[in-house]
């Protein structure tokens, strides 16, 4: 199923399109495979002639132009890479291309508004004539007359490299979308097998790799260090490993090391006796003490001072502390799990951060993988996010649009699954009772960085040559990049042999180890 109005946020479509608008003034429609026009509906759809706009917004001039198309198309299917002929109702040329799916012609890519005619002067009147008898204002007439030029032969090679490219842009998207599409639908439903450990879920690598560890780890005693940046999910880790172990039931108690100043954060590790300071008022128990026999997690312990640091160590070496103002030693049995999102390492190399205790803490060692490192999970999560949104809501779970998968393919997540999970939250918020989450819905931050990264298209400037080799190289390039090398698919999505493909790779110097040290 192909999504028409997702070509105009294509940045190498659109960057296509700018290039023959600027060169020739010549503008491109879509169609389906019975010449319907496609696409029209987008906000950012534009035109290089007045008097293409005109035509295809009116009904009857559509009507005739699917019927001039749906010819072309059944002519292509006998062979050809295009049909160019006189569009006789607005009196100018047009050149048809097909889109080709897996030998199934589903449309074309059209171009219109020029001519092939060196006296094209001399038709402009006719031209005239038949936007007037269509309905035209003289005003827009006047400006669409001095739009029209003459593709002479030296240009018309350019020009159908350039159409024919826009075609194959749109066959490799579908390729691309369809082929996620089916990853989507394998990981739902391998879910629940090995792709899932607790509220964990993933099926990429580095978390079948996590799952092994916590695993091999769930039945013993030993303190586990849990490094990942924010939102990676260090504290469902820190659960997996208590409710998996034999301390399960038993308390597990979490606290956050940089919530406190050290007077306050001493109270509440290790409890404090009536009259110890102004306000203690009683007795109370300290979390250490509340842990007996369970499991304490001490998340941001990066952040203690080196005088809690101190105290820390000894609970965790010895099992024994003693409460604020009291003298009397107490001993636990805890196991300890700490987290962080800084280098402890570099912390002890710059004496910021004890050694000894390090060493203590740092017995089993987990490094959570940041989201961009196995954007593959992406799409088990979102449909576990969806699932727990409908389940919230009480309303039917909504579906991510293939364009708005391939938005959140293309972030980097700095906030990781947590900024995943608000994101997901907030589109099923925003679309309301629609079932369909397309991706105009995303925010900003994500529609912005992901055109940013897109492949850059021709230059509009300079010689047109210049500019389709620009484009050619970096389409090349980052083919190479999505096919993982594979110089056979490549070719067969860019239309070409694999000859061909390994002679313009060695042309543009387009080998691994240089694109390695380039990027």
């Amino acid at each position: 199923m192909i999504n028409w109005n997702d070509f105009e946020h294509i940045h190498v479509i659109k960057k296509l399109k700018q290039v023959l608008q600027a060169w020739w003034n010549i503008d491109i429609v879509f169609t389906d495979e019975r010449g319907y026009l496609k696409g029209l509906d987008n906000d950012r759809v534009s035109f290089a002639n007045p008097a293409i706009n005109y035509l295809v917004h009116k009904e009857q001039s559509q009507q005739n132009l699917a019927s001039i198309i749906s010819t072309s198309i059944e002519k292509l299917r006998q062979g050809g890479k295009y049909d160019m002929q006189r569009w006789e109702l607005g009196g100018f040329d047009m050149c048809v291309f097909p889109i080709v799916i897996e030998n199934d012609f589903v449309g074309s890519v059209t171009a219109l508004g020029f001519f092939q005619d060196r006296n094209f002067e001399t038709l402009l009147g006719d031209v005239q004539s038949k936007l007037n008898a269509l309905g035209c204002s003289s005003e827009l007439i006047e400006k669409s007359i001095k739009k029209f030029k003459y593709l002479d032969e030296s240009n018309k090679q350019h020009f159908c490299e350039l159409v024919e490219l826009v075609s194959q842009e749109i066959v490799t998207l579908h390729v691309e979308i369809s082929s996620r599409e089916n990853k989507i639908n394998e990981l739902n439903k391998e879910l629940g097998n090995r792709y899932k450990y607790d509220n964990m879920i993933g099926k990429s690598k580095p978390m079948q790799s996590l799952y092994a560890l916590l695993d091999k780890i769930k039945y013993a005693d030993s303190t586990v260090m849990i490094q990942g940046e924010n939102g990676t999910g260090k504290e469902l880790i820190a659960k997996s490993i208590h409710y998996n172990s034999h301390r399960k039931d038993k308390n597990f108690v979490i606290q956050n090391c940089s919530a406190f100043n050290d007077n306050l954060l001493e109270s509440e590790l290790f409890g404090h006796v009536k009259g110890s300071f102004t306000g203690a008022l009683k007795d109370k128990k300290g979390l250490f003490e509340i842990a007996d026999k369970g499991t304490f997690f001490l998340d941001e312990i990066g952040d203690t001072s080196p005088q809690m640091q101190v105290k820390l160590l000894r609970v965790i070496q010895e099992g024994t502390f003693t409460p604020v103002g009291s003298t009397e030693m107490r001993k636990v049995d805890v196991r300890i799990i700490a987290a962080t999102n800084k280098n402890l390492r570099e912390m002890v190399e710059n004496g910021t951060f004890r050694e000894d205790l390090f060493y203590r803490l740092n017995v089993i060692n987990i490094r959570v993988p940041p989201l961009r490192e196995r954007k593959e999970d992406i799409p088990v999560l979102v449909d576990y996010f969806l699932t727990k949104a409908s389940e919230t809501s009480g309303k039917p779970k909504k579906q991510l649009m293939a364009r708005a998968i391939e938005k959140l393919y293309d972030y980097a997540w700095p906030g990781n699954v947590r900024e995943l999970q608000n994101e997901i939250e907030r589109a099923c918020v925003l679309i309301g009772d629609e079932l369909k989450v397309g991706h105009e819905v995303l925010s900003g931050k994500i529609l912005e960085s992901t055109e940013k990264t897109k492949v850059q298209g021709a230059r509009l400037q300079g010689k047109l040559k210049d500019a389709l080799e620009d484009l050619e190289r970096e389409m090349i390039k980052e083919g190479l990049r999505r096919t993982g090398w594979n110089k056979s698919k490549l070719a067969k999505e860019l239309g070409i042999s694999r000859a061909g493909l390994i002679m313009k790779v060695e042309k543009y110097e387009l080998d691994k180890r240089k694109i390695a040290r380039t990027s």
